[in-house]
């Protein structure tokens, strides 16, 4: 059911264009990549642009170390949800509705690497269009499919030494070249599309909405991700963007 949520924050900065969600469980190795591709050290032409990032720790055991987040900045907040839920749906709901941006970000899984120009992006389609959908392609690190390379011996060591050896932190776009395509985006740029890993939308149409549908309590939301991709292109006045040059990158 539904968790309690304790909560780390600043609550003094400057009102954000730009709240993003992101959902972590388990995932001691994985988020410290992902937040630091938040961070305003690694996302490009984001001097301007006022965003918080919302770090939802979905019952993990251990938690996840608060200071981990808040240490990437003071725009970082932490959320502990105490759950023995294994549907991140009603956290993601929650924090949404609590947001201060006008749009929010939703990555429904943490255990994904951003591109360093996401946020500047998703920030200029905002000034185009009163209700953008912003989404980008989903890819995986390593030579192809994780769910086929993991049976030809990728695991995590090879790609610990793979994102090492890439220098992505020197430059994220670097990790076009260590990754592949993901299922959900292998008929390419022009291609339909059935989720997007990481999206963008202004939080009021998010939750007229009904954001993500409280019925999909699978473990990671399951088809959640699918479902509000289809609704969020069936929405009356919204204007879906795809970002061609980003991406989130699954570890």
């Amino acid at each position: 059911g539904k968790g309690q949520m304790s909560c780390f924050a600043r609550r003094d900065a400057p009102e954000p264009l730009i709240s993003v969600i992101v959902v972590f469980h388990n995932m001691i190795r994985e988020a410290p990549r992902t937040l630091y591709s938040l961070s305003r050290g690694y996302q490009r032409d984001c001097d301007g642009l006022a965003y918080e990032v919302v770090a939802l720790d979905h019952g993990s055991s251990p938690a996840l170390p608060a200071d981990l987040v808040t240490a990437c900045g003071p725009h970082f907040s932490y959320r502990y949800i105490d759950t023995d839920s294994c549907s991140p749906v009603d956290a993601i709901n929650e924090a949404a509705g609590a947001a201060r941006g006008r749009l929010v970000m939703i990555n429904i899984d943490g255990a994904r690497i951003l591109s360093p120009g996401l946020l500047a992006g998703t920030a200029r389609a905002a000034g185009l269009f009163d209700s953008p959908f912003v989404h980008t392609l989903g890819f995986h690190l390593g030579p192809g499919l994780q769910n086929e390379t993991m049976l030809e011996g990728y695991n995590q060591e090879a790609e610990d030494r793979l994102l090492a050896q890439s220098r992505w932190r020197e430059d994220g776009y670097r990790l076009f070249d260590i990754s592949a395509l993901a299922g959900s985006s292998a008929g390419g740029f022009l291609a339909d599309l059935s989720e997007s890993n990481c999206f963008a939308l202004p939080r009021q149409a998010f939750l007229d909405m009904g954001g993500f549908h409280p019925g999909f309590q699978d473990v990671g939301g399951g088809f959640a991700n699918l479902d509000i991709y289809r609704r969020a292109f069936e929405t009356r006045g919204m204007v879906p963007v795809r970002l061609f040059r980003e991406g989130p990158y699954h570890q």
